[in-house]
């Protein structure tokens, strides 16, 4: 369980500043653990700014919101360099799918935290073949707080970190649910089409019988 470092009200030159990356596969959880920790800012009367990519718009143009339908407000924007500036002197800064932003995001969120401010980024740690993705690398060696959510394996059941992707498509960058993609385990990640119910679960089905 993540223990949130104490963020303590002094003016702006004076203040300690951090990145927390939150990662893992889709429908681990990431976009709710950041919804969670912001909302617990905004509760500790924080001034709080929230930044999504432009182009995820699958549930809302500019809401961030969850598999379990949480939602946030945020901003959209189309490129890294736009963040400092639009979150200003903020306490606390949010950003979802970090995956998807250019590699400029990297150095914005040293920028932010050197400058005092709590960086809170979530995004996926593999793509769809299952290599780290994008900047998420590069966040998760400069932060100074790493939370990895797991999934469920939705062939049998195990602890899941990858994202298998259903559909024919060899994009990097597919935007997609359930339809296009589900969560797992390593094993049935890397035997593809040919993943089935693990032999010890009928096994355990028996025993039980």
């Amino acid at each position: 369980m993540f223990i949130e470092p104490n963020r303590r009200r002094e003016p702006p030159h004076l203040r300690t500043g951090w990145i927390e990356v939150i990662c893992g596969s889709m429908f681990s959880g990431k976009t709710e653990e950041l919804i969670r920790r912001l909302n617990r800012a905004r509760i500790a009367k924080l001034n709080v700014q929230i930044f999504k990519p432009a182009l995820d718009t699958r549930y809302h143009e500019e809401n961030i919101v969850s598999h379990s339908a949480l939602t946030i407000r945020s901003t959209p924007v189309q490129s890294a360099d736009q963040i400092p500036d639009l979150a200003g002197n903020c306490d606390v800064v949010g950003i979802d799918e970090a995956q998807f932003f250019d590699k400029d995001i990297t150095n914005v969120c040293n920028i932010l935290a050197n400058q005092g401010q709590r960086v809170i980024v979530a995004g996926l740690d593999m793509d769809f073949s299952g290599k780290p993705f994008g900047c998420m690398p590069q966040l998760m060696s400069i932060a100074e707080y790493v939370t990895k959510v797991h999934a469920i394996c939705v062939v049998c059941g195990d602890i899941a970190h990858y994202s298998y992707r259903l559909v024919p498509s060899q994009s990097r960058v597919l935007l997609g649910e359930t339809d296009s993609y589900e969560a797992r385990c390593r094993r049935c990640f890397h035997l593809g089409d040919h993943a089935g119910p693990k032999e010890w679960a009928y096994e355990d089905v028996k025993n039980e019988e």
